[in-house]
């Protein structure tokens, strides 16, 4: 059991990537399902940040020399900071396509009066008839 609740980031990492798939599913509504998508990234992004930790570990950086002694500390363990670094990345790229996203919702809402993904496509039938 200590197992299970020792692994609590993965679990709130696949409950978060459950609630915001099961939004992009089962919603109709186009702005809904881009805050499922970025529930969805969110949750990556814990599970990436999470890996990069490790218990104990300090950054990989040369560390000072101590004043008076003039000894320097040696550390065993580094935690990686790839994942943070490319996390940041991901953040940055993420905020621009949901503002993208919300621009083509505002476009569609001006051109079909609408933002539900059934009226969407009800008027494209009729159009095309």
């Amino acid at each position: 059991m200590s197992q299970i609740l020792g692994l609590y980031n993965y679990w709130v990492v696949i409950c978060l990537m459950m609630i915001g798939f099961y939004i992009v599913i089962a919603r109709g509504n186009l702005i809904k399902k881009v805050i499922g998508l970025n529930i969805f990234q969110i949750s990556v992004f814990l599970l990436y940040i999470t890996m990069g930790k490790v218990e104990g570990g300090t950054t990989p950086i040369k560390p000072a020399s101590k004043f008076k002694t003039g000894a320097v500390e040696e550390f065993e363990v580094f935690s990686n900071p790839l994942p943070s670094v490319l996390m940041l990345t991901a953040i940055v790229v993420g905020v621009a396509t949901t503002s993208l996203a919300l621009a083509l919702i505002v476009r569609i809402r001006e051109a079909y009066g609408t933002v539900e993904e059934d009226e969407i496509l009800a008027a494209d039938q009729e159009s095309q008839c």
